[in-house]
């Protein structure tokens, strides 16, 4: 656990913003969720690539309705946080 902390803690170098979407994969989870629904009312494939083929039609779905309508995070609060850091350092010179 020594060793690791760094990496455990690193999360609270993000903005509080951030933070409160990172600390779980909901995203993800709802993403799995629906490809397992679509494939669950197909039952059985004939072969592994029409399973893939019917996934890939549903992350492409997912990415052409959803990430185009709303950003999951907003880079401005990295950049912001980026430019007082270093200015936090250059004062501290």
């Amino acid at each position: 656990m020594r060793e690791s902390i760094f990496e455990t803690l690193s999360y609270y170098g993000f903005p509080l913003e951030h933070r409160i979407r990172i600390r779980a994969n909901n995203a993800l989870e709802h993403i799995m969720k629906e490809i397992r629904c679509r494939t669950r009312v197909v039952g059985s494939f004939p072969d592994g690539h029409s399973a893939l083929m019917l996934s890939a039609a549903r992350l492409r779905h997912v990415a052409g309705t959803q990430s185009e309508a709303k950003r999951y995070l907003n880079m401005n609060l990295l950049r912001k946080q980026e430019i007082d850091m270093a200015i936090e350092m250059a004062e501290a010179i």
